[in-house]
Parts: structure tokens; C-alpha cells; sequence
């Protein structure tokens, strides 16, 4: 039961909601920095770590929550903060489920970087692109000497599952050959 009112968004639609206090509901998934709930009539929300205590969770520090990564950028500083990003439907991170179709790492100026990245959806005008486009934008701001980060939705190709990773496709029951392995996605300079 919610222990108060709190934000989520509906899945698939992306539309933003309030479930009420007082709301059953179950945790489907608890991965990167959301929560993926269903409600006893079927609903399925998408609600953000602030909102765990709501649901009997407890929150992670503020420094935890706000640490920024140290260092010079580099690749695996990218691709790892991408991997913290999930599917609110599937238990795959964007990364591993092959919604990644690009990311450059660009000069902005002599000391910072522009990130440039090209994602998909598993489905054509799926309304979470949105909430996953700014989670992403979040995310990669936050690293070291990024001033601007450029997110594009993509359509073309469409997404498929022989993207997904091999350890995707096991996780969830894909055989292992299936479609073309695309596990790593292109850093360009």
C-alpha cells in the first residue's frame, strides 16, 4: 500500500498520473533509479527512486543520489552510466537491450565534451521515449565536463530483439543466435 500520494506514469501511454495513498500495488521491477508497479486492476506505472519511501522503501542518501562521477570522460564513463538506464517493462538496461543506435563523444570546447547519442524504442511511438530521453540526458550531464548533451529518437531501423545483447537474450529466453549480435555500440570521436 502507498503510504502517500506520489507520481508515476503510465505505462505505455507515458501519461503522468498521481496514485493515490492507500493504493496496492506490486513491484515489478526495482532497477537503475525507478521503480516499474502494478496496481490490482492491472496498471502498470513507472515511478521515480524520490518516491520509494511511498512504497516502504527506504531512499538512498543525497550524496549517493547526487554523487557525480570524477575523472577525465571517457567511454566506459558513458556506456556504464547508459547501462544504469532501464526498459520500465523489460529488465534489460538500453545498452544490453540494443536501444543505443550511436553515441559520440564530441569537443564543446578546450576543457568540456558534447555527448550526441542516437536511441530507438522497442516499438514505434512508444510513449516512455520521452521519459527515457531526459532519464539519459540526466544521467550523461551529470559526468565530468559534459556541457551538452544532444538525445535523438530514432525510428529508422526499427528496433529488433537480434539487437539485444547475448546475455539480454538469455536473461530474457531469446536463443542466443538469435538475429545479428549487436552488444556494442559505436563511440565516435
Amino acid at each position: 500500500m502507498l503510504s502517500r500520494d506520489a507520481e508515476a506514469i503510465e505505462i505505455p501511454s507515458g501519461a503522468q498520473r498521481i496514485l493515490r495513498a492507500g493504493t496496492a500495488v506490486r513491484i515489478m521491477q526495482s532497477l537503475g533509479s525507478s521503480f516499474t508497479v502494478t496496481t490490482d486492476r492491472g496498471a502498470m506505472y513507472r515511478m521515480e527512486a524520490k518516491d520509494g519511501e511511498a512504497l516502504g522503501l527506504s531512499l538512498p542518501s543525497k550524496e549517493q543520489a547526487h554523487s557525480k562521477t570524477q575523472g577525465a570522460l571517457t567511454e566506459k564513463m558513458v556506456t556504464d552510466e547508459l547501462k544504469t538506464v532501464f526498459d520500465p517493462e523489460i529488465p534489460v538496461n538500453i545498452v544490453d537491450l540494443g536501444l543505443i543506435y550511436s553515441c559520440a563523444i564530441l569537443p564543446f570546447d578546450e576543457h568540456s565534451h558534447k555527448v550526441a547519442i542516437k536511441m530507438s524504442m522497442t516499438a514505434p511511438g512508444c510513449g516512455m521515449a520521452d521519459v527515457l530521453k531526459a532519464e539519459v540526458q540526466n544521467k550523461i550531464a551529470r559526468l565530468p565536463n559534459v556541457k551538452e548533451v544532444y538525445i535523438e529518437v530514432v525510428a529508422d531501423p526499427p528496433w529488433n530483439p537480434g539487437r539485444m545483447s547475448e546475455a539480454a537474450k538469455l536473461q530474457l529466453g531469446f536463443d542466443a543466435d538469435y538475429g545479428t549480435d549487436q552488444s556494442d555500440f559505436p563511440i565516435i570521436r
